[in-house]
């Protein structure tokens, strides 16, 4: 008997057109009184938030269990913790982020003021993925809440329980002309990218991104696009071999190797190569299991989100290994129960379509190589990761890593951190995404940036007007020529 999807379980109906754009013309008027908005009312609309979402932990952790049987440890670690930052983050500096900014007069501006005002966007949409649905979703929210905005938030159908959760706590914490939810799939999603909104917040793939995008410049709508790629680790001959592996399993593994920032495909030099899958064996057995029964079985091991992601998975490791490639360890499938066990591949044929398309799984391809500027360039190939990471001791080839490749972030001897330094702007580049969010990156990100100019009494733009005399023409002249000499 073939267990059925989740989404067979739980169909998500959807939201009815009409009134999402009622709400949407309802939420107008209330982001023009928002421009309005005290550092402290913003402050207060988190604050509720927040403990709503404090008050709701235990149904967060029921929920994240029947969706995906993602560990309560996982979603303390990975869904709440970063939203709750987040929260404290706005909560502690957003004061200091809407004050007016002042800057300096350039040597034509010399006899006026300037500065640069952070003004709210308006009405905002987040569209958040099925991979980290809170986190994901209320994350954008704070920031959006911190720049005065208004929302719609449309969550992945695919996390019916999660979505529910977060639905009740919108209802419960905002009207629906200041934030509201609509639960639903494709046809929600198109109802909604059809409205002008003033910002579009997208997390999700790279082909899903190029739509989102498409939509949005129909009414010449900004967008902030986290998407996704290959992201590229390079553990070189004088790596912790040890630490890299606890590491490096971690950032893979966790969430069933379903983040976007995960480590895709690790290089490791060819004399430190079965060293490294050595310790990466010990860590992946003391972790979850010593053997394939007890992995299944392990209750710290997250789910593949649905029957349709598991046959992918599965589908992208039969592949690889009919074309050669060797299980280093694990290797079972069993799509009626979503689960794939964490595996570890080496000697994968070029052209493989592990190392074409984003895994999004427990799969790990292991490359050894030899020559870091060969595989510099194999990065330099593809299109720009959402990350990179270097394992290495060697502060030469760091400095070469970092400074020959493109990616959204890195890290240097570690993963993942790049999404939780609060302090960071995080986002891709190109294929990888557009723009950045967290902290005052947020902030910026869901505020238009308004140039504003005050006068002096003396008014040196006077001597540009006509009539152009002679007099007014030298004065011309020679304002031209000074743009040759060195800023002052």
């Amino acid at each position: 008997m073939t267990t059925p999807t989740i989404s067979s379980l739980f169909p998500v109906p959807e939201a009815d057109v009409e009134q999402i754009k009622k709400v949407f013309a309802a939420q107008q008027a209330t982001a023009i009184q928002w421009r309005e908005s005290t550092a402290n009312q913003r402050i207060e609309r988190i604050k509720k938030l927040r403990d709503a979402v404090l008050a709701n932990r235990d149904a967060f952790y029921e929920a994240f269990a029947k969706d995906y049987r993602k560990p309560s440890a996982e979603v303390d670690v990975t869904e709440l913790m970063p939203v709750l930052d987040e929260m404290r983050h706005a909560i502690g500096d957003l004061k200091s982020w809407m004050k007016p900014q002042g800057v300096w007069p350039t040597s034509l501006m010399l006899t006026t003021k300037a500065s640069i005002h952070y003004q709210p966007k308006g009405r905002v949409l987040i569209i958040a993925p099925w991979n980290y649905p809170l986190n994901l979703c209320f994350g954008p929210l704070v920031s959006a809440l911190a720049a005065g905005n208004v929302a719609i938030i449309k969550p992945s159908e695919m996390m019916p329980h999660v979505s529910a959760v977060m639905a009740r706590i919108i209802k419960d914490v905002f009207a629906e002309h200041e934030v509201a939810l609509f639960e639903g799939s494709l046809p929600t999603a198109e109802a909604l990218l059809s409205l002008p909104f003033d910002h579009i917040f997208f997390t999700g793939s790279p082909a899903v991104g190029k739509v989102v995008m498409t939509a949005a410049a129909k009414h010449l709508t900004s967008v902030t696009l986290e998407l996704g790629g290959k992201s590229p680790t390079i553990v070189d001959e004088s790596a912790n071999l040890r630490v890299a592996a606890e590491t490096l399993m971690w950032g893979k593994f966790l969430n069933g190797g379903q983040t976007c920032v995960a480590p895709d495909y690790i290089y490791v030099h060819e004399s430190v190569k079965t060293a490294f899958m050595g310790e990466c064996k010990i860590v992946l057995a003391a972790r979850y299991g010593q053997g394939a029964a007890e992995q299944k079985n392990s209750e710290d091991l997250t789910r593949i989100v649905n029957q349709r992601h598991t046959q992918r998975v599965a589908s992208l490791l039969a592949d690889a290994v009919k074309d050669g490639a060797e299980v280093v360890m694990g290797g079972e499938v069993d799509v009626e129960q979503c689960y794939v066990q964490p595996t570890l591949l080496h000697n994968i044929p070029a052209g493989s379509r592990i190392m074409e398309e984003e895994i999004f799984g427990p799969l790990l391809p292991i490359i050894g190589y030899s020559s870091l500027d060969a595989v510099i360039a194999e990065i330099n190939a593809s299109p720009k990761p959402l990350a990179l990471y270097i394992w290495s001791q060697n502060q030469a080839h760091i400095d070469s890593v970092i400074t020959r490749t493109s990616s959204g972030g890195a890290c240097i001897n570690h993963c993942l951190m790049q999404f939780v330094h609060g302090n960071l702007p995080f986002g891709g580049v190109n294929n990888s995404g557009i723009g950045n969010s967290h902290g005052h990156f947020g902030f910026k990100a869901f505020s238009h940036e308004r140039a504003v100019v005050r006068a002096s009494k003396v008014m040196l733009v006077r001597l540009f007007f006509p009539p152009y005399d002679e007099n007014r023409r030298k004065i011309i002249r020679m304002t031209v020529d000074s743009m040759r000499l060195p800023k002052l």
